[in-house]
């Protein structure tokens, strides 16, 4: 068989592998049964629809035609390290860092470095629209996580509440 699509198939194999180990992960915790669902069930029904997801994109890999081949470019490094620099800068800000003294700033301001770092990775740049969505990320977070869920985190810097 002839690989007509090389994104497709390192995309779907990308897919395979993190549902496999998403859905082995999940079997460490009490899955149940589909009447009584344990903690485990979910991720591992996520796991496994990912796995088959990723399965199904490799076979396209081979049935879809494109011209080229359509080869896998070049890594984005740029994008790349500010997606996962604004998580990493969400998790601190969120937990604070003990260690070094920096108090937890809360879900509010987390919210808010997460999506103006995150749009640091695009082309564009739009002060006014990253603002805005980083106020109705901020809204829906506290209305889902703290109001409906009752999750107990600090939605304030510390020193705001006291």
């Amino acid at each position: 068989m002839k690989i007509n699509s090389q994104r497709d198939f390192t995309a779907g194999l990308l897919f395979s592998a993190f549902g496999v180990a998403f859905a082995w992960g999940a079997t460490t915790y009490n899955v149940g049964s589909g009447a009584r669902m344990g903690p485990g069930y979910f991720p591992l029904i996520v796991g496994i629809l990912i796995a088959v997801m990723g399965v199904l994109i490799t076979a396209r890999s081979f049935i879809t035609h494109s011209e080229d081949g359509d080869p896998i470019g070049a890594i984005a490094w740029r994008p790349l390290g500010f997606i996962i620099g604004a998580n990493l800068v969400f998790g601190v800000l969120l937990g604070g860092l003990p260690s070094i003294g920096l108090p937890p700033m809360g879900l509010v301001v987390a919210i808010y470095a997460l999506t103006l770092i995150a749009s640091l990775a695009g082309d564009q740049f739009q002060l006014k629209g990253v603002l805005v969505l980083a106020t109705v990320l901020s809204v829906g977070s506290y209305l889902a996580f703290v109001v409906a869920l009752n999750l107990q985190f600090p939605v304030w810097p510390t020193f705001i509440t006291g």
